[in-house]
């Protein structure tokens, strides 16, 4: 190549296939050294090689990425770039040459491995600018010895914006969300914020409006990968903590990228349209979003057009509101421990494609709150749950369907490869299939109708003509080749036919003519100098000579002489090209079927939205029958009776561990004729009886039902859930000096300030993390204020036994509590919800379940028999004086249990044989044993 750097001897060693030896830091988690904000003085170029110059000029320009600076068959990094690429990859930080007097740091990764490279990086929060050789290397030679090859950046790759399969979760959509605020916070008609989230992996495209009460939620809903806003904004360190707290990479840029001034015109020059109002109405803020996603994404992509879908405006009001305590507390989308294996999503995702997924984890994430589409999709999954034979067949047909959102999206950004193609076909031919198993889709129900219309609209044509073109196994990249089917093309046969067969061909084209010439000795032969040529005996060279306008003569040799023709010229020319020619062959195939797929583009992402759609309701109406799920009444109502209710993710727990059965337990807490508000039901019982679990599944329930998913329990009737509010768990802040009481008290003061009467809101131990007696009154003062002021459906579970009594004075409170037995000195837990007020805590029996020592347990029981003779309220020093020390009363090794008296009971039963015994005599018996436990 033409570049004047010098390859070092450790990184030729790399590109020979080996792997370098780690660096002494490799796997260092020390910080990465964070860039200079200062102004970077203009480079000196006279002092620079022409390479050094290029590279300097392209990182100038793109000065908060990482420059993947595209040499051969690798892409290096040097510099300050360098370093930290080598520390976060574990890559061998080398130099070459040297620039003003000292090394350059250098490292770099091969291209055919980039891919798992960029991975890496971008989790961690790496942007990387990917550099590419635009010109071919001869080209540049011929310019001069000194020309560098041109490059030019010709994308960042940043969380938001990626588009690879290898580095996309198939089930988890790659949102890049742009935030906009109104700058007085009180325009009219307008919320404080306009969001705008786009997948360019997909097109999917929406925008909405929120206030500073709903941001947290709506972010945690979107769960965006990269957050892009305007860098003034960030001055704000309530809004910079929330964003923070959404996990997502932030993006600060400049607040020009938010002008709403041009939002409207930039929208319309992106879709070819006069204004956007063409796609609905939106507010400013949502335009001034939308506009900036634009402007981000094709800054980000350098000319390449993601196929966006038109911006939706998703209405907040749709969609129950969730904030991001109460997600994280019932573990929807992942445990707390971060990990999606044990959520509630794990535990429902029986669909079998990645577009199916990521439709569910959406559902999830945003329960409807219109009763209408939510009867819609209950009715598509009540459908299949009704014909198990079509839903198994719909089954199987799914699992071969390939993202084809994705690899259009891929396609039309100019980064697909044959593969893709083939997924586009896989997908049509499969949609093809699907529609073929519903006869009548016009009767199928609104929500299967419509997605079956958009699969039949699939494209027949471009999906018959990509399976004619492509082989079963094609290639990952169109410049390999092999990919165009055997008959598709005929030249392209005739070509390969050349390039692979070329002796095949010569010696068809030699036993023509020893035929047409009668001279058995003919020989068509090859030599460096002569190429292919015709040798024949110099006594048949006669009948060659005669013809010099067909034969030429070439040379003569003793006893032969050799001749060519035209036909033999075009042949050695095409024999020669034959490789080039049928990869350009291939490449113009390749062309032409990627501008058929574009241009059906829309067609093809209607019936791939469908396919998902029916994976969705499939995937529900299984889950549905194997685990005996029921469909639930939905409605306007302010009901919520459930039946047989169970926690879904504890009861798949059970079966697979094969730890019994999970025991259902009932809920109802809607309001009696004549109320204003929903019931509070206060749930007293020990820990580990259950308390949390009860909670926890009727607010999962209560989600499952309004995403459109059967439930389950035996029955349910829930009027629509507005607002669900969970406090539930205990977990300090140390970030923010919060402890567990405090964080515990905020979370509780944003439901007693924002929950309706259409809340279900979910309360457990309120008031732990203080003293009794503060926690006891905050608990009672909650308890009055939801019944009076939010009049909510509530669950409040406590170990304050003395709120029962708030029952006698709030009608619409209800005391529940769990079911336990004592037996032979340890309790057990019947996990039933029963009415009722517990008597006890039996703290001190679940301690000796934990594993307590005994002499603690029999200290704590000593303790707690005196405090329960005495006034709780003032325990006073004269029971300090009274008890002994724990080291006196309670010595290392307990001294063994007094034998207990003979029973004369149980010994006379164990004189008995039954098996000697009359029936009469039994019956005697049986009198001889009542009448000696009478006298015991």
């Amino acid at each position: 190549m033409a570049d004047d750097m010098q390859i070092s001897p450790s990184t030729a060693q790399l590109r020979e296939g080996e792997d370098a030896p780690a660096p002494d830091n490799a796997g260092a988690t020390a910080p990465l050294p964070e860039r200079s904000g200062a102004a970077t003085p203009a480079p000196d170029f006279s002092a620079m090689t022409p390479m050094m110059a290029q590279y300097v000029e392209i990182k100038t320009a793109n000065p908060d990425c990482l420059l993947f600076y595209r040499m051969g068959d690798f892409y290096e990094l040097f510099f300050q770039d360098a370093e930290e690429a080598s520390r976060a990859l574990g890559i061998t930080l080398t130099k070459r040459g040297k620039h003003l007097g000292e090394d350059i740091p250098m490292c770099g990764v091969p291209v055919h491995a980039a891919d798992d490279y960029l991975q890496k990086l971008i989790s961690l929060g790496f942007r990387v600018a990917v550099c590419e050789q635009t010109e071919d290397p001869a080209e540049a030679k011929k310019r001069g010895s000194k020309s560098v090859v041109r490059r030019e950046v010709v994308r960042l790759v940043t969380p938001g914006t990626l588009t690879e399969d290898r580095l996309l979760e198939a089930a988890r959509n790659n949102f890049l969300l742009t935030l906009a605020r109104a700058r007085t916070g009180s325009l009219e008609d307008e919320a404080n914020y306009g969001l705008a989230w786009v997948d360019i992996s997909t097109g999917a495209f929406r925008v909405a409006t929120s206030d500073a009460r709903q941001l947290a939620g709506d972010l945690a809903r979107i769960d965006p990968r990269e957050i892009i806003v305007a860098d003034v904004l960030l001055d704000d360190a309530e809004l910079r903590r929330q964003l923070a707290e959404t996990g997502a990479a932030l993006s600060p840029v400049p607040r020009s990228l938010f002008d709403g001034a041009t939002a409207s015109d930039r929208l319309a020059r992106y879709y070819g349209v006069a204004t956007p109002e063409a796609f609905g109405s939106f507010s400013r803020l949502e335009m001034t979003a939308a506009a900036a996603a634009i402007a981000y994404v094709e800054r980000t992509q350098y000319g390449e057009r993601p196929p966006l879908d038109p911006p939706s405006h998703e209405a907040t009001s749709r969609r129950m509101l969730i904030d991001p305590a109460t997600r994280a507390n019932l573990e929807l989308m992942r445990t707390l421990s971060g990990e999606r294996a044990g959520s509630l999503l794990s535990v429902i995702d029986c669909t079998v494609s990645g577009p199916g997924s990521r439709l569910l984890a959406a559902r999830l994430a945003g329960p409807l709150t219109e009763v209408e589409e939510i009867r819609k999709r209950q009715d598509a999954v009540a459908r299949l749950v009704g014909d198990t034979y079509l839903r198994e067949r719909l089954r199987e047909r799914l699992r071969a369907v390939p993202d084809m959102a994705r690899a259009l999206s891929r396609i039309a950004m100019q980064r697909g490869g044959p593969r893709d193609l083939l997924a586009i076909a896989s997908g049509l031919g499969a949609a093809r299939d699907i529609a073929g198993l519903f006869p009548d889709a016009s009767g199928e129900g609104e929500e299967l109708g419509s997605a079956l219309a958009r699969i039949a609209a699939a494209p027949a044509e471009l999906a018959g003509e990509l399976e004619r073109a492509l082989v079963d196994e094609p290639p990952l990249l169109a410049r390999d080749g092999g990919f165009v089917a055997e008959g598709y093309l005929a030249d392209l046969d005739e070509v390969r036919r050349l390039r692979d067969d070329s002796r095949k061909v010569i010696a068809q084209l030699q036993g023509a003519l020893t035929d047409e010439l009668a001279i058995r000795a003919l020989k068509i032969k090859h030599n460096n100098v002569l190429g292919w040529f015709i040798e024949v005996p110099a006594t048949h060279a006669e009948k060659l000579t005669a013809d010099p306008a067909r034969f030429i003569h070439r040379q003569t040799m003793a006893g032969a002489m050799r001749f060519t023709t035209t036909e033999l010229a075009d042949l050695e020319s095409r024999i020669a090209n034959a490789a080039g020619r049928a990869l350009a062959l291939e490449s113009e195939v390749f062309r032409r079927l990627c501008e058929a797929v574009i241009e059906a583009g829309n067609a093809i992402k209607g019936a791939a939205d469908g396919l998902s759609v029916l994976d969705v309701a499939a995937g529900l109406a299984h889950l549905a029958e194997a685990e005996n799920q029921c469909r639930p009444v939905v409605d306007d109502s302010l009901a919520f009776d459930i039946r047989g209710g169970r926690h879904p993710v504890v009861e798949q727990a059970l079966k697979r561990e094969g730890a019994g059965s999970f025991v259902a337990n009932d809920a109802d807490l809607g309001p009696s004729e004549g109320e204003a508000g929903g019931r509070i039901w206060l749930i007293t019982g020990p820990n580990m009886a259950g308390k949390s679990t009860f909670l926890r599944q009727n607010a999962l329930i209560a989600i499952l039902a309004q995403m459109g998913a059967f439930v389950p329990a035996a029955s349910a009737h829930i009027g629509v859930v507005d607002r669900l509010f969970s406090r539930v768990g205990a977990a300090d802040d140390l970030a923010r000096g919060r402890s567990t009481f405090m964080v515990e008290m905020v979370e509780t003061a944003a439901i007693l300030n924002q929950a309706g009467a259409r809340a279900l809101v979910i309360l457990d131990e309120i008031g732990r993390g203080t003293s009794t007696f503060d926690g006891l009154s905050i608990a009672w003062a909650a308890i009055e204020h939801l019944h009076e002021m939010n009049r909510s459906r509530a669950l409040f579970a406590t170990h304050y036994h003395e709120l029962t009594a708030l029952s006698g004075r709030l009608p619409r409170l209800t005391n529940a509590t769990v079911r336990v037995r004592e037996w032979q000195g340890d309790v057990v837990f019947l996990h039933e919800i029963v009415a009722g007020a517990a008597d006890r805590s039996y703290g001190i029996q679940v301690a000796k379940l934990a594993g307590l020592p005994p002499a603690v347990i029999e200290r704590a029981r000593a303790v707690l028999a005196q405090l329960e003779e005495q006034d709780r309220r003032a325990p006073g020093e004269q029971l300090i004086d009274d008890l002994p020390l724990f080291a006196a009363a309670a010595p290392r090794t307990s001294a063994p249990a007094a034998k207990a008296a003979p029973d004369p009971v149980l010994e006379a039963l164990d004189a008995i044989d039954p098996d000697d015994l009359t029936p009469r005599a039994a019956l005697e018996a049986l009198y001889k044993l009542k009448q000696a436990r009478k006298k015991t």
